[in-house]
């Protein structure tokens, strides 16, 4: 599964403050994740997250190459 830094990841359960929406902050053989509701920083083991995604929104990952490759122009 291609998660990279910067993608929202959709998770199958709830965080206790009810959003399923988590942020990556870093990638590697676990994650940093941010939960998009209340803001708190996890570490969970790569397995583990991947078996818990319900889909990837990479559209803030793309959003953010595209001002880093304006920037460099």
């Amino acid at each position: 599964m291609d998660i990279c830094r910067g993608d929202v990841l959709v998770m199958k359960k709830n965080h206790p403050c009810g959003c399923n929406r988590m942020r990556v902050l870093r990638s590697g053989m676990d994650f940093k994740l941010r939960c998009e509701g209340c803001g708190r920083e996890f570490m969970i083991p790569r397995s583990k997250a991947e078996k818990n995604v319900k889909s990837v929104d990479t559209a803030e990952r793309e959003t953010i190459k595209v001002i880093k490759d304006d920037m460099n122009v």
